[in-house]
């Protein structure tokens, strides 16, 4: 089948959407597909089925598409900004979720912001893994590890507050903070931090195989995102074996499952900073949280990936 891959990340980014288009076209090539990518659909009359990522940014191509090739299966997968707040709002999200014959969502919860009637197209694709590398902390301090671009929707310097409410005798601990900055003002505060806070560190862009290889080395990974469709991120921690502490989102519930013993009100560093001092003082409770990032390995496995994304394809 010949396939339009779409994506509003352009070549070279670094954006979580990026990796995924990337992976996926990687899964149907090996599938036989012949799979073209790109920021918009190229008008090719050829092409069979329309795979967009992102309802409001891609709408123009999902339109043409629906104009153009009537009949024809056009997939779109809805993206954590989509989920949690265009396709509420927007006119064009709300207007290429009626044109899609299929709709995919990174993590079930996702499901419950969609009408019954849209309910009934929706396709699950838990995103996966395929790194090889496994968890070696750092001995000298404890590590906590901090991964995504600077924007407001990741709410991303949580983990340098909790700072605030740790005592430097009570632990030896470090923030590190992986992204680029997407938003001034918070570049700036993290500039700033960086100069009077000696236990924190952003170290900007880094490649994908950069961040995972920091991420291994780290004890624990935060993610205090405000909305997530299913951040890659976590399943990649999953694979590597560093337990999460998450916000309790729906996005990071519907992820790590509602049981999960690790979340933390949106926006609380007091309670972020009590269960990074659990996680480094109880090794019960840290091995708790070793052993439910183990039971979702399989979730975040490439071959059951696979199998999700080509079924949401194949209707």
């Amino acid at each position: 089948m010949k396939i339009a891959l779409v994506t509003p990340a352009r070549p070279g980014s670094r954006s979580g959407n990026r990796h995924t288009a990337l992976r996926w076209a990687a899964i149907l090539r090996a599938a036989g597909h012949r799979v073209a990518l790109g920021t918009e659909w190229n008008l090719d009359p050829r092409t069979e089925l329309l795979l967009a990522l992102h309802a409001r940014r891609s709408y123009d191509s999902i339109r043409e598409f629906a104009q153009r090739q009537p009949g024809r299966p056009l997939v779109l997968a809805l993206t954590g900004t989509d989920v949690y707040r265009d396709i509420h709002v927007s006119d064009e999200a709300q207007a290429s979720l009626g044109m899609a014959t299929r709709i995919i969502v990174l993590q079930p919860k996702a499901k419950e912001e969609l009408s019954p009637r849209l309910r009934r197209r929706v396709h699950i694709v838990v995103q996966s893994s395929a790194t090889r590398l496994r968890q070696r902390p750092v001995r000298r301090r404890f590590r906590v590890c901090v991964v995504g671009h600077l924007r407001e929707e990741k709410d991303p310097l949580r983990a340098l507050y909790a700072l605030r409410h740790l005592d430097p005798a009570a632990l030896d601990i470090e923030v590190l903070q992986l992204g680029g900055a997407l938003d001034d003002a918070i570049a700036a505060r993290a500039r700033a931090a960086m100069r009077r806070e000696m236990r924190y560190r952003w170290l900007g862009a880094v490649s994908h195989s950069s961040a995972l290889r920091w991420l291994a080395s780290s004890h624990l990974m935060v993610i205090s995102s405000r909305m997530e469709g299913g951040a890659n991120v976590v399943s990649e921690a999953i694979r590597i074996g560093v337990p999460v502490l998450a916000s309790r989102i729906s996005g990071n519930v519907g992820l790590l499952g509602a049981t999960y013993p690790a979340y933390f009100p949106l926006g609380d560093d007091r309670a972020l900073a009590r269960l990074i001092l659990r996680a480094a003082k109880e090794s019960a409770f840290y091995a708790a949280l070793k052993r439910r990032g183990w039971l979702l390995r399989p979730r975040v496995s490439p071959s059951s990936e696979e199998r999700a994304l080509l079924a949401a394809l194949q209707g």
